[in-house]
């Protein structure tokens, strides 16, 4: 069975207390052990937006879910057409340093491991090494009769290739690699098929309405269970499939900092509660932590 997408929700009650202040999360990221969860909120100094915040992309655009895209061939025709133009955008981001500072935590031994919700790569470019990335990278594509994967780079040139007259403007993009496009500018996209049994080529992400599979929730779940602490980056913790495993750490008293600007789905789990722009507050993390 597949899960209904989760694309918002509603705080129940008043804001739960939150801090300008890092000195708690310091001294827990001091300690070691740390399992650092981050979200969409890390990569928007990169120029890529996130989903939930005040000027997040859900507010004028809806991602694609798995069933239509599975279901509905003009639907896969408008995802890459408007696709291929925003992996322009993820290919040239570069990271931030929220992404840096995470690197740098990990090379001091204060880190586990990293578990990422985002798709755009920016942890892995900045050096962070055994990143698990829980719904998947948009620089791999895979097809959904043989399974097999390619790099985006190869999918990005054969799309060139069939649609040489495709001249669409680069659009703000959205963290799942897709820009808005007018339907007339896609209308005569050609779509490619996979090279080896002509099945349908999917981005190697998660979409929304699609599960995570289930040995790298296993893996997530082994992750938590062996920190001493998690640590969430920007992430609103709306998507069941971050939650998860900030619910499995409360119950089991593991300290969770959260640092978001904004409420969080997960803020009643955390015990320390930070609202910080990234870059800002984890560029002080790293030079407050000793070495």
């Amino acid at each position: 069975m597949r899960t209904r997408p989760t694309l918002s929700w509603t705080a129940g009650g008043p804001p739960l207390p939150r801090t300008t202040r890092l000195d708690e999360v310091v001294e827990l990221v001091d300690r070691g052990g740390v399992l650092v969860l981050s979200g969409a909120g890390l990569s928007t100094e990169s120029g890529i937006p996130d989903y939930r915040g005040a000027a997040g992309s859900l507010r004028k655009h809806t991602p694609m879910t798995y069933g239509e895209f599975v279901a509905d061939p003009d639907a896969r025709r408008r995802y890459w057409a408007r696709s291929h133009v925003g992996w322009r955008t993820i290919a040239r981001a570069a990271p931030n340093a929220g992404h840096r500072a995470v690197t740098a935590l990990h090379a001091r031994g204060h880190l586990t491991g990293v578990i990422t919700q985002n798709v755009d790569g920016l942890h892995q470019a900045a050096g962070t090494p055994d990143v698990v990335e829980l719904h998947g990278g948009l620089d791999r594509v895979v097809c959904l009769s043989c399974r097999e994967p390619t790099p985006r780079e190869d999918l990005d040139r054969r799309l060139a290739e069939a649609n040489p007259d495709f001249s669409a403007e680069a659009a703000p993009i959205n963290p799942d690699g897709d820009v808005d496009l007018d339907d007339t500018a896609v209308a005569d996209f050609r779509v490619v098929a996979c090279r080896t049994c002509d099945g349908v080529l999917k981005p190697d992400v998660v979409f929304f309405g699609e599960n995570v599979p289930r040995p790298r929730v296993d893996l997530c779940n082994a992750l938590v269970d062996a920190a001493a602490s998690v640590l969430v980056l920007g992430s609103s913790l709306t998507v069941m499939s971050g939650l998860r495993f900030i619910r499995r750490a409360a119950t089991t008293a593991t300290p969770v900092a959260i640092i978001n600007q904004g409420e969080t789905r997960g803020d009643q789990h955390a015990t320390h509660r930070v609202d910080l722009p990234l870059g800002h507050a984890l560029t002080e993390l790293r030079s407050r932590l000793s070495a």
